[in-house]
């Protein structure tokens, strides 16, 4: 059995294989532009307008009203005022189209936050894309990221769980105000 331990390391490291490529802390955040809604309101966001307030929670989804995506905009809408007193603004991104977000911005994240379209080439920049062997799927990954107002990315969470991204990314943002580069 050992001998064959070596030729596994090196299998594991010559194939591929589907490990998340996220943008990594540090990384400078792609900027963009982006229509959403917010309150079923259709706006235009941009990030670096909305960096101009503070951090950004730029968090991507599958796809609204599936289980997992309404299930995790109702956490962060429960945590809208916590994210608020940290000084973030919390933004949920997916491919779906506006007048579904619209819905989605009522209906799951309770009017609290906004939501907006990732286009082809938000999701490339952020590195988002659900791919299943090989494939896109169309969806984005559920990826959360912490952006600081430096435009850089101070925190990467990437797991198809929706349950610790509130939780994860709020304490990011907590540490981020405690060393006082909110």
């Amino acid at each position: 059995m050992r001998k064959f331990l070596p030729l596994a390391a090196a299998l594991a490291l010559a194939l591929p294989t589907s490990a998340s490529a996220e943008l990594a802390a540090g990384a400078k955040a792609p900027g963009f532009t982006a229509r959403g809604a917010i309150a079923g309101k259709l706006f235009t966001l941009s990030l670096a307008t909305a960096l101009k307030k503070g951090p950004v929670v730029l968090y991507f989804y599958p796809k609204a009203f599936t289980q997992g995506c309404t299930l995790e905009a109702n956490a962060f809408a429960e945590a809208s005022a916590e994210f608020r007193k940290a000084g973030a603004t919390v933004i949920g991104m997916s491919n779906d189209d506006l007048a579904t977000l619209q819905r989605f911005s009522t209906e799951a994240c309770r009017d609290k936050f906004a939501v907006a379209s990732a286009t082809p080439a938000i999701v490339k920049a952020y590195d988002v894309d659900l791919v299943r062997d090989g494939k896109s799927t169309g969806l984005t990954k559920r990826t959360s990221y912490v952006i600081g107002r430096d435009g850089r990315v101070r925190f990467v969470h990437s797991d198809m769980d929706y349950k610790d991204h509130v939780r994860l990314t709020l304490n990011a943002v907590r540490a981020l105000k405690g060393k006082g580069k909110v």
